[in-house]
């Protein structure tokens, strides 16, 4: 075995290098360098603990990704030069690497060994930082700001400790695609994932799909908010009742507080207008009701953050914390214009570039969770300026980043609002026409899909009771 090299003395009671691993890992490799595809995709030459193990591996990865042989004789040219090696003992180090390993030698176990030494020193890194920048009280940034720089950190370790991830075969994404298949087959209603709790919606969009990101856009007024609460509601009841169709909730407001959404869902639930709850304006007979309702909803698994002014970066790190202590299976934001971009400026000249980052961020945040992520967006004036006020993927508002990075783009278009605002002088005949036309569009709501990833586009009715808001089934 080669000389074991003098390392920088550490301040912990355990170690946290082991150069004999490195050592015999780098020495095994030059002896057989089709090893290399043990170890190439998890180790980096920043995992090493020495300085010259990083130089020689980086080395010996450049070598072989350019198909050349790597051992200690084409390694010399590139290395002899460097300080380390010298003071090493020059290619007398490189051929005591190899010379000194014994051929059952396990190059992943000792790629894992070295990989996982390497997280415990950046553990041991972020945590010393954690605890200089809490002394520093001069520093820019706000406790919580800090708190949330150093969950994403710890997140981003995480994630950098799997070793296991990679390509998938085709036979492992082919036998999960049929699992998906068969357990929408055997439930009484065809979803995949979670329920929205509106039939036409679930058999449109076949339930809420994991690592979907979902745009639920309208103007204001037509009920993007009511929507979202009630599909929050459905997919949290449906998950407390038996579990197979709903989900835990995680609903981000960033617009209207907790106590208001809470109004909103009791409303619905005990059929008291949220406007009465909200002023106290409850007749005692209905008063035991409306506590008959708020205990059945009470252990529902929603949990709402009303924090105003989300970056998406704490956005991210909140919704991970929550699936991480709660195992929630569906995010709702409402809304998407509300956020702010990871940058710390929001001037109009790159606010298109900030919601780009946005969207992009919440498709991420699907995709890494592997739970729907549904997002309430805001739409642009220029509908109001055509005759026919049916949304179209155009009119999202400040980027077309956000129907690229969409699975799923749904419109709310409500007639009876656009409707109840042309209402002529009561008595005439117009009135009478006005009056033929609100009856047949009264407490109804088009949801337009206008963008499916995973299946057709297509327009659903649903019905609308803006009084105790809520949507329901139009049947």
């Amino acid at each position: 075995m080669a000389q074991v090299l003098a390392f920088e003395k550490q301040p912990e009671i355990h170690p946290l290098h082991n150069l004999e691993a490195e050592q015999s890992l780098l020495g095994a490799l030059m002896l057989n360098n089709q090893a290399f595809e043990a170890v190439n995709e998890f180790l980096k030459p920043e995992h090493f603990s020495h300085p010259l193990h990083k130089t020689i591996y980086e080395t010996i990865s450049r070598l072989i990704n350019r198909t050349q042989v790597a051992d200690p004789i084409t390694l010399k040219p590139m290395l002899e030069t460097d300080p380390l090696m010298q003071e090493a003992g020059g290619i007398g180090y490189l051929v005591d690497l190899a010379a000194g390993v014994s051929s059952t030698v396990s190059v992943r176990d000792y790629g894992q060994m070295i990989h996982e030494l390497y997280l415990r020193r950046s553990l041991v890194s972020i945590g010393d930082g954690i605890v200089r920048e809490a002394h520093e009280l001069k520093s820019e940034g706000s406790a919580m700001e800090k708190i949330e720089d150093a969950e994403k950190q710890l997140y981003d370790l995480a994630s950098s400790g799997d070793t296991t991830r990679g390509a998938v075969p085709f036979k492992t994404a082919l036998t999960e695609a049929v699992k998906m298949a068969e357990i929408a087959y055997r439930r009484e209603t065809p979803i995949v994932g979670v329920t929205s709790g509106l039939l036409d919606i679930d058999k449109m969009l076949g339930g809420l799909h994991p690592s979907d990101l979902l745009i639920v856009a309208g103007r204001p007024s037509m009920g993007k908010t009511v929507l979202g609460t009630n599909i929050a509601f459905n997919a949290a009841k449906a998950f407390l009742d038996n579990a197979k169709e709903g989900a835990n909730v995680a609903f981000f407001s960033l617009e209207m507080s907790a106590e208001q959404l809470a109004t909103r869902i009791l409303s619905t639930q005990s059929r008291i207008s949220s406007d009465r709850i909200r002023r106290g304006e409850i007749k005692a007979e209905e008063f035991p009701n409306l506590v008959s309702a708020s205990r059945d909803i009470e252990n529902l698994g929603l949990f709402i953050d009303d924090t105003p002014a989300l970056t998406v970066t704490a956005l991210r790190n909140r919704a991970r914390r929550l699936q991480r202590q709660h195992g929630i299976g569906l995010v709702i934001v409402d809304y998407l214009q509300l956020l702010e971009g990871s940058g710390k400026s929001r001037s109009s000249d790159n606010r298109v570039q900030e919601i780009s980052d946005i969207s992009r961020g919440l498709k991420a945040l699907a995709k890494e969770l592997n739970i729907p992520v549904i997002a309430l967006s805001q739409l642009s004036r220029a509908v109001e300026q055509r005759e026919d006020k049916r949304p179209q993927l155009s009119d999202l508002r400040e980027s077309g980043s956000i129907e690229q990075d969409a699975d799923v783009v749904m419109f709310i278009y409500r007639d009876e609002y656009y409707e109840a605002r042309k209402e002529p002088p009561v008595g005439t005949d117009k009135h009478l026409e006005w009056q033929q036309r609100m009856s047949k569009v009264q407490n109804q709501a088009e949801i337009i899909v206008a963008k499916q990833r995973h299946g057709p586009v297509g327009t659903v009715k649903l019905f609308f009771d803006g009084k105790h808001t809520k949507f329901g089934n139009l049947q």
